[in-house]
């Protein structure tokens, strides 16, 4: 670079960063596999259990009644942005999908853009785009966390928007354009066209809401890719502009140096997923854990005999929810989840049916349950931890401590145990043969053709 030639942008640093990175290590790959399937899954079981991806398909099929993308679980096909956008929420509704550090749910904005941008490419006759998914799930996974880490919200009690819809976006069209082959500034103006596209209102969480945030980024996402291919331009610094995406979302605490680090193994196994083990929000999970600790301490005394549950947890205003509006609502709850806990020995995705939770035995016990946030304790999800204390009708008292649930960074499960999930969830909705197929193609096959995939998901 001569001395008076311009300095690259950052938006251009960070898309040409991420578009040199082959992203092809096996490991790499197969933990991308193991995502994939993960994934599917949870949008499977939540295309049949919840409403608002229901409410969403019916709207995209009035609008786009064909296309070149399936429907997860609905029955058709659309455009590439309406499948995008409803298989983006079956994939959160249930909050099942794996967790991330910093905290965000990096797959359902991400994954269903893709998917329904290769069906369409292969409809096209570019061939087999299964490998190529791989590729650009780990792309877009490595994105949204260097973009998390930029935002300097790592702490959930300090987040100004709702992770997946401030960046998921941004790393969903970056990945989008990585599969559709766009480097240099039409990559860049991928990402600047989805950083205007960017939002999710912390107030909606516990409602339908929620899971259209990751809708709306998947569709966004996909959606400024396509058009940065076909020449549509954006500001060519939209990152780092003094009013672009960092200044405007994030203001004094943005860090740009993490958009632009070197590349290591790649977030997607370095530092990996937390592979949830129950549906429900994360910081919930250590709730869950301790009060299943303390129900085993219990031996065969009943429940009913619990007169009193504290939990002690780290400030985190928007799980603090003593008595959740719906099922859908507790998930969101430290203290519902906890006395379902406590009560059913399992916390599972009929737990948050709004007859679990109107349920004689769980109005009483939620009535009986205290929270108090304890300001030594981090939010940080690998630094946090929870404790719970119940008391029984003998004057007993049973106290549990969770510093990590199964299947978080420091209490890490194998792929099997994910795998037990994944079959669960598919075979509970598509059967086993189905279920079964679909593992094969996924798994056996260096590269595999997605339309087939998505049909058997139809």
């Amino acid at each position: 670079m001569t001395a008076d030639a311009p300095a690259m942008s950052l938006t251009r640093q960070f898309t040409d960063l991420l578009s040199a990175w082959p992203a092809d290590d096996p490991a790499l790959l197969d933990r991308c596999r193991l995502l994939l399937l993960d994934g599917l899954a949870v949008a499977v079981a939540g295309a049949a259990a919840e409403r608002g991806p229901g409410l969403m398909a019916a709207q995209a099929r009035s609008e786009s009644p064909d296309g070149p993308s399936t429907v997860i679980g609905q029955g058709f096909t659309t455009s590439v942005a309406n499948a995008a956008r409803v298989n983006g929420m079956a994939m959160h509704v249930l909050d099942f999908e794996p967790m991330w550090n910093p905290p965000n749910h990096a797959l359902s904005p991400l994954l269903p853009a893709l998917l329904a941008l290769a069906e369409q490419r292969e409809r096209e006759g570019s061939g087999p785009q299964g490998r190529a998914v791989l590729r650009a799930i780990a792309k877009g996974v490595e994105a949204q966390g260097r973009l998390r880490l930029a935002s300097g919200q790592i702490e959930p009690a300090k987040l100004s928007m709702h992770p997946p819809g401030a960046v998921g976006p941004l790393a969903t069209a970056l990945a989008c354009g990585d599969l559709l082959g766009l480097q240099g500034e039409r990559l860049a103006a991928a990402v600047g066209i989805a950083s205007s596209r960017s939002g999710g209102l912390l107030a909606n969480v516990g409602s339908m809401t929620k899971a259209l945030h990751c809708g709306d980024a998947a569709a966004n996402g996909v959606q400024a890719a396509q058009l940065a291919a076909e020449g549509f331009t954006a500001d060519a610094d939209a990152l780092g502009s003094p009013r672009g995406w960092g200044a405007a979302l994030f203001g004094p605490t943005f860090e740009q140096e993490h958009l632009v680090a070197p590349i290591g193994q790649g977030r997607a196994l370095n530092p990996g997923p937390a592979w949830k083990l129950f549906p429900s929000q994360f910081a919930t999970h250590f709730a869950i854990t301790a009060a299943l600790a303390a129900r085993d301490g219990m031996g065969d005394r009943a429940p009913n005999r619990i007169t009193r549950v504290t939990l002690h947890t780290p400030a985190m205003p928007y799980i603090d929810r003593p008595q959740p509006q719906s099922g859908l609502d507790g998930k969101f709850s430290w203290q519902y989840t906890a006395a379902i806990a406590l009560l059913d020995g399992k916390v599972v995705p009929d737990s948050f049916e709004d007859s679990r939770r109107f349920a004689a035995d769980a109005v009483a016990l939620l009535n009986r349950t205290v929270l108090v946030n304890d300001p030594t304790i981090s939010g940080r999800f690998d630094q946090m931890h929870v404790e719970i204390e119940i008391e029984l009708d003998d004057g007993t008292m049973i106290r549990r401590r969770c510093d990590a649930p199964l299947g978080s960074w420091s209490r890490p499960v194998p792929a099997e145990r994910v795998m037990e999930k994944i079959r669960a969830l598919f075979g509970g909705v598509l059967g086993s043969p189905k279920t079964a197929a679909i593992e094969r193609a996924i798994v056996t096959a260096d590269d595999f053709p997605v339309r087939p995939l998505m049909a058997m998901l139809a």
